[in-house]
């Protein structure tokens, strides 16, 4: 039975600047963030906040839409955050 472990997440950094990335543990991921040991981006950007974020039953289709969020421009992606507000 699948399960919707895996999420895509949106991140607002504390410039204003826009983050992607996919976890299994999204409360512990936000945490490696805010202490300087998530991805090299986020550091010195801290805090962040979750901002959007989507479920998946499957690793390969939460990657899919991480690489496809990341190539939309700053405009569309701050429509997809709009949505979740």
């Amino acid at each position: 039975m699948p399960t919707d472990d895996h999420v895509v997440y949106v991140l607002e950094c504390d410039d204003g600047s826009l983050y992607t990335g996919y976890t299994t543990d999204l409360e512990r991921r936000v945490e490696e963030h805010n202490a300087g040991t998530g991805a090299k981006y986020t550091r010195g950007r801290t805090p962040v906040r979750v901002v959007h974020r989507e479920r998946y039953g499957d690793r390969s289709t939460a990657m899919a839409r991480e690489y496809e969020i990341k190539q939309l421009r700053r405009p569309q992606k701050e429509r997809l955050v709009d949505l979740e507000s």
